[in-house]
């Protein structure tokens, strides 16, 4: 073959070849349509090309992104953050390990999981891979790291499995913090609940005193009853003290007998043998009456905590009603719907103070109203006694029941309400073991609703 020849036949394998890249055109010397078609299928592959490079470009971006990313969350990890394979060998680590151990992630990649922790943590790292290959996940493992000089720190380490895209288990990753900011942490959020604890006291104590405030009219008329009362018989008492004196002094001096009858009748003295034990049982009751209504007192304004005791919650309700409805001057109806006597253990001045900021409450709610009625009735299983407590008001607003037991949480005018009553009384309820719930009455009004345990825990 010549060398003409020979270039010919190259010439026609480089087009043959060229075109075998779209559909494998058949070409035959010089045909115009087949140089045509060759071009058009070098300009598609071309695009094709462009296309493919400029989504490979894209996704590149994509993946530097995404890798800068999760790189800025490692380095801003204050927690350490550990990356190894299934034998233990460390891929990567975050920058806050890095600074523990004074070493860069080159120099950490390959090294052993046993070369850097501690010898008494040994164990624990060594069985690390195979019990996450069993349960996937351990939290709170306390180990012992070292740092870039041998030291030993303490760490709470949660130490997870790693799977691959396929599922398969190929390595575990460790993320620890430092005991000792952890107990620096639980000691401030210990002092913070402390200190929380300490003005919600105060708060109820404020709230008592508030309450004690707007009662003092109604707890000083249930006190002058019974003083009344006191006071009248031993002036009384005290008359017939005097009587029975000059009598028994004139027998002492020898008086005769017809003086003696004629002085008995004067003075009375019969009637006063026989009125003299009534009176001193009145004045004991009487008596009696102010040192409950004095404990009373006592429980409600202290700051210490009761024991519990067995009491008939009827009788704490009707002495809440009687302090409130004293204390105000519009008219109003209570109405008990309730047995005498319901028995409960449970600490007696924390139910009253429920109640008094209950019976309260609605009183507040209905001032004003020429009807203005509030029913508390009672509710008894085995376990709970509810307590019932029903206006005739407006009721609550749809916007205001979800809030209503929030702290300072009030519809009333400013001044005239510090939004602490239900949420202290919603508290308490919970101290002693029941709750407190509020809502709509189905009659008109609103219902709370004081659910306790017949004894509490």
């Amino acid at each position: 073959m010549s060398s003409a020849e020979q270039d010919d036949h190259a010439k026609n394998d480089g087009l043959i070849n060229i075109a075998g890249v779209g559909d494998h055109i058949a070409l035959s010397g010089n045909n115009e349509e087949a140089w045509i078609d060759v071009i058009q299928k070098m300009d598609e592959v071309y695009a094709d090309h462009v296309r493919y490079q400029l989504e490979l470009e894209q996704k590149n971006a994509e993946l530097e992104d995404a890798q800068a990313f999760i790189g800025s969350v490692l380095s801003s990890m204050t927690d350490v953050l550990i990356v190894c394979d299934t034998r233990g060998k460390i891929q990567q680590a975050n920058d806050a390990y890095q600074k523990l151990s004074d070493s860069n992630d080159q120099e950490l990649r390959g090294k052993s999981l046993q070369d850097i922790f501690a010898p008494c943590s040994a164990n624990c790292v060594s069985n690390l891979t195979q019990q996450l290959r069993d349960q996937e996940r351990i939290e709170d493992k306390e180990l012992v790291l070292l740092d870039g000089e041998g030291n030993e720190s303490l760490f709470s380490m949660n130490c997870s499995a790693r799977y691959d895209h396929e599922g398969r288990f190929v390595g575990i990753v460790l993320i620890g913090r430092h005991l000792g900011e952890l107990r620096r942490a639980y000691k401030d959020l210990d002092q913070a609940h402390q200190k929380l604890r300490n003005t919600q006291q105060q708060l109820v104590f404020a709230e008592k005193m508030t309450a004690l405030g707007r009662l003092v009219a109604g707890v000083a008329h249930e006190l002058n009853n019974p003083i009344s009362f006191v006071f009248g018989n031993m002036h009384a008492l005290r008359r017939y003290g005097e009587r029975i004196t000059k009598y028994l002094k004139a027998i002492d001096s020898g008086t005769d007998t017809v003086q003696l009858v004629q002085m008995r009748q004067d003075l009375k003295i019969d009637r006063i043998v026989t009125d003299i034990n009534p009176l001193v049982d009145g004045t004991l009751e009487g008596a009696e009456r102010v040192s409950e209504i004095v404990q009373e007192l006592r429980r409600f304004s202290s700051v210490q905590k009761e024991t519990q005791e067995p009491f008939n919650i009827v009788r704490v309700i009707k002495t809440a009603g009687h302090w409130v409805s004293k204390s105000v001057t519009s008219k109003h109806q209570f109405i008990y719907d309730m047995p005498e006597r319901l028995e409960l253990i449970s600490r007696r001045g924390p139910v009253h103070q429920i109640m008094v900021n209950l019976l309260q409450n609605a009183l507040d709610v209905v001032d004003g109203q020429i009807d203005a009625q509030i029913t508390i009735r009672s509710e008894e299983t085995e376990s709970d006694i509810s307590i019932h407590v029903i206006d005739n008001g407006p009721g609550i607003l749809d916007t205001a029941i979800d809030q209503i037991f929030e702290p300072f949480f009030t519809t009333k005018p400013l001044g005239q309400g510090t939004g602490l009553g239900l949420y202290i009384s919603y508290g308490l309820a919970e101290e002693l073991g029941g709750k407190l719930t509020a809502c709509n009455h189905a009659g008109g009004g609103a219902e709370f609703i004081l659910s306790l345990p017949k004894q509490s825990a």
